[in-house]
């Protein structure tokens, strides 16, 4: 089978490796769809996710969707042709994490797309069969992959707790951030601003719910939501950008008692944190690390809004055009919103 591996930093190679049979407990899958993710993109352009260096290698890509080739001894309810969203991460089920239901901890956490554990952007993969999950009808394989994304937002959001008729802010209008416009609508929050510099995204924003978009290199986006508040701020702020002083900006525009969410994961491990403003306003301040046993619930919200998310799939290519794909999410061209790479 055809593997994309990221060979060193910024380049993209090819190769072949067998494919080998599906074991007791797993299915064999054919690939059908990818999600480019923005943590992909920090190995492709940054050599690195957060303070933690690339390792090359490395095989990314963990949104996938694709269909059963066959399954292993001791499998049943899958057949050939069947379709299913893939879980990528693998849990011990027995670590301390995992007896307290936070399988995202696990101690022994496999994720596929992490060194050294191969992601999708091949032809074929092997999974245990509880990683596999049937999509919802009229699901098509690419609106499946979005189950991965929401899934992190759904998990981002629990802690959060948005309630009807609050306000809210998201920063970044990547696919995360468009997501997290969505979900916010959908659980009732009153008004939602999207901060995002890319015209075109802030425009994706809008079709997902956001009710006010700034461009932050137009305007100062603290300010502007201060002033539309009457000086208030806004009960709930969700930093999926991670980018340049974002962080900071969300905790100034929250009002007192509001909660900040970091999604985003931010270049490098230190950062400068304005404490005064957290510790005044008595802001609750959330970190994310993926999710935690939300992708059902994500494909399913997935197969009920699967039109008002579509728009979002707006790029597909082939395997072997991994790295022009990459490059045009890098630019942020072409009006991208979320790429598929489709092997």
């Amino acid at each position: 089978m055809r593997v994309a591996e990221l060979a060193e930093f910024h380049r993209f190679r090819l190769v072949e490796q067998p494919v080998a049979a599906p074991g007791p407990g797993e299915v064999q899958v054919r690939i059908e769809a990818v999600g480019i993710c923005g943590s992909d993109l920090h190995h492709f352009s940054e050599g690195r996710i957060g303070g933690v260096p690339t390792k090359y290698p490395l095989v990314m890509g963990h949104e996938p969707a694709g269909r059963v080739v066959k399954a292993g001894p001791g499998v049943t309810g899958w057949a050939p042709g069947d379709a299913a969203a893939l879980e990528p991460s693998l849990f011990c089920y027995h670590c301390e994490f995992c007896r307290k239901a936070r399988y995202n901890l696990c101690s022994n956490l496999q994720f596929l797309s992490a060194a050294p554990y191969p992601g999708f952007f091949r032809d074929y993969v092997n999974l245990p069969a509880h990683n596999l999950l049937p999509l919802p009808p009229g699901t098509s394989l690419e609106e499946a992959t979005l189950f991965e994304p929401l899934a992190i937002v759904l998990h981002s959001l629990k802690p959060a707790a948005p309630q009807i008729g609050e306000t809210a802010v998201v920063f970044g209008a990547g696919p995360i951030g468009l997501l997290t416009v969505f979900v916010l609508k959908l659980t009732g929050v009153g008004r939602v601003w999207a901060v995002e510099p890319v015209a075109a995204r802030r425009e994706l924003a809008r079709q997902m719910g956001a009710d006010a978009v700034l461009d932050p290199e137009a305007i100062d986006p603290v300010r502007q939501v201060r002033a539309d508040t009457g000086g208030r701020g806004v009960d709930l702020v969700v930093d999926c950008a991670a980018k340049g002083d974002t962080m900071n900006q969300s905790a100034r525009m929250a009002a007192g008692g509001g909660r900040v969410v970091l999604t985003g994961i931010p270049s490098g491990s230190h950062h400068s944190l304005d404490i005064d403003t957290l510790r005044l306003e008595e802001l609750t301040l959330i970190n994310v690390r993926r999710s935690n046993d939300e992708s059902p619930a994500a494909l399913e919200l997935v197969g009920l809004h699967r039109a008002r998310l579509a728009p979002m799939l707006t790029h597909r290519f082939a395997l072997e055009d991994l790295q022009p794909a990459f490059e045009l999410v890098e630019r942020y061209e072409d009006g991208v919103g979320k790429a598929l790479i489709k092997p």
